[in-house]
Order: structure tokens, then C-alpha cells, then sequence
């Protein structure tokens, strides 16, 4: 089989990362698209909409990505996602001098809502994920396929 399903991860024979990506990013932006009513609404407010971001949006985004090897290839692909529900929550600004309406920058998000770097979170999860692995009995083949000791 070139590629199946396997405890909701894609695998291929080419251990190819890449699908897998786009298939979470494609999992993120259907949810941040059956959330978008809540995180546009007026009547909650902006802590409950982050943290319907980070409890649901961000998980599904994030599932598996302990084995994920990102390149700065996907590394865009990832931050447009995590820009964009952030935008959506603090919506547009409104210039003080001519009164006209623009969407925030990157920077103005990062001032208004200092969340941890997505890359930044996979890194950190994949170091966790390999020190659990380090501290498993020899005889584990996960354990094997770390330290390379595979028969």
C-alpha cells in the first residue's frame, strides 16, 4: 500500500510527512469554519473565543504532530492557520485620523494575543514525546528505532 489510515494518522511508504500536514490543516480550517459563527460573535467574549480556540481548533490541528518533521516548506502553512483565528477574534482595527477599517498585522496579533509559536509547540512536543521514549525498558521497539538498535 502506497498510503492508510492508522489511529487517525496518515502513513505512506515513503514516510512522507507533508499529507499529513495538509490533512491536519484541512481537519484545523474545517473547524475553524464550523466555529467561525462563535468566534465572530459579539455576545461572547474574547477569552471564551480563545479558549474555544485552544480546547478545539488547536488539538486537531496538533494531533500526531510528535512524529511530524516540519520544513520551512509547511512552516507558512501553519502560521497563516494560527494567524488566522486570532484575527478573526480581535476582528479589524479602525484608524484614530481617517476612521478606515484594516485587518491587524502579524505583529499586532502577536501584541494582542502572546501565544506560543506553533512551530515552536511542535518542537516542544516532539522533545517531550522523545525523552518519554528515552526513558522506556530496552526491549521497546519504539525505544529500538530512537537509539537505533532495531534487529
Amino acid at each position: 500500500m502506497e498510503q492508510f489510515k492508522y489511529l487517525g494518522t496518515n502513513l505512506t511508504n515513503q514516510n512522507s510527512v507533508q499529507e499529513e500536514i495538509k490533512g491536519r490543516l484541512k481537519s484545523g480550517n474545517a473547524c475553524y469554519h464550523l466555529a467561525q459563527n462563535l468566534l465572530s460573535s459579539c455576545l461572547l467574549s474574547k477569552n471564551v473565543k480563545i479558549k474555544i480556540y485552544r480546547i478545539i481548533i488547536f488539538p486537531v490541528v496538533l494531533f500526531g504532530c510528535e512524529t511530524w518533521f516540519v520544513t520551512l516548506r509547511e512552516e507558512p502553512n501553519l502560521r497563516v492557520l494560527e494567524n488566522r483565528v486570532p484575527r478573526r477574534i480581535f476582528g479589524p482595527k479602525r484608524a484614530e485620523v481617517t476612521g478606515e477599517w484594516s485587518k491587524l498585522h502579524n505583529e499586532e496579533l502577536n501584541d494582542l494575543y502572546s501565544s506560543p509559536i506553533i512551530v515552536q509547540v511542535i518542537k516542544s512536543r516532539r522533545m517531550r514525546w522523545a525523552a518519554h521514549v528515552a526513558r522506556m525498558e530496552e526491549r521497546r521497539g519504539v525505544y529500538r528505532v530512537l537509539v537505533g538498535k532495531s534487529e
